[in-house]
């Protein structure tokens, strides 16, 4: 029993330590743009029935019953959930700077050919004239300049328009956004990207501002959704949790102590 209690009062301990990793991340990002907070899942782990014999008295003679309890032997870590709340967006004055209000993820295309997602939408201006993301990454669709633009403008719906040095005003492309029936599947790469999984489902593409899809606004950027608060609220009771298991496990090595004493 001692040796159940001790492992129980371990599992907990590795448990909080787990949720602290998390929640540090959280806050180590709190100035990530885009960034959406996770949270750690846990699962109680299976049970064991102990019989328990029980003896009751009554007039003519003793009844003794046998019962079960069922004493549980800890906890699991299991999964650390994504929450893809909105953050707050904040204005930059950089033209390339696009703020996602709503659902939807940008679809950026890797060196290897692959896609991933973000909601970072702090663009630079490559090389070639291609809106990247700040790792060089192409935003899909591909946005690219010409040698005579002055200026660039981008509507809620995402049609970007460019201005040239002589005046003229044309309209080069439409940026598409990317959503997911379930995006808390999808899997973190760093970088403030994302990559599709069985669990999210396939991307669905859409025009910004249609059913579904947030609209975009040009010179703004979203921030953290980590509230800091919550997360210090978060630590300090992952803390006492902690705490509390441990004086399980000292509390366990006391009664075992008195027990060899009984014993000797």
């Amino acid at each position: 029993m001692a040796t159940r209690s001790l492992r129980t009062a371990a599992s907990g301990m590795y448990a909080q330590q787990l949720n602290i990793e998390v929640i540090a991340n959280n806050i180590a990002n709190m100035n990530t743009n885009g960034f959406k907070k996770n949270k750690a899942e846990f699962q109680d782990l299976m049970y064991q029935e102990v019989p328990v014999e029980s003896t009751s008295d009554t007039t003519s003679s003793q009844i003794t019953t046998s019962n079960t309890i069922q004493i549980g032997n800890g906890v699991q870590p299991v999964s650390t959930q994504k929450i893809f709340e909105q953050g707050d967006v904040q204005p930059t004055n950089n033209l390339y700077d696009i703020a996602i209000s709503g659902q939807g993820f940008f679809q950026i295309q890797k060196p290897d050919g692959t896609f991933a997602y973000t909601r970072d939408g702090a663009f630079k201006l490559s090389g070639e004239g291609k809106l990247v993301t700040s790792s060089g990454f192409i935003l899909e669709p591909e946005i690219s300049l010409t040698e005579d633009t002055v200026s660039i403008s981008i509507n809620r719906e995402g049609v970007v328009e460019l201005q040239e040095s002589n005046g003229n005003v044309f309209v080069a492309d439409q940026i598409q956004l990317v959503r997911f029936l379930n995006p808390g599947g999808l899997k973190a790469l760093g970088n403030n990207l994302y990559a599709e999984t069985e669990a999210s489902g396939t991307p669905l593409f859409g025009t910004p501002g249609s059913s579904g899809f947030g609209e975009l606004h040009q010179g703004y950027l979203e921030m953290s959704n980590v509230d800091i608060v919550e997360e210090m609220i978060a630590m300090i009771t992952a803390q006492r949790a902690y705490e509390l298991n441990s004086k399980t496990v000292k509390t366990v090595e006391e009664m075992m102590k008195m027990a060899n004493n009984l014993s000797t």
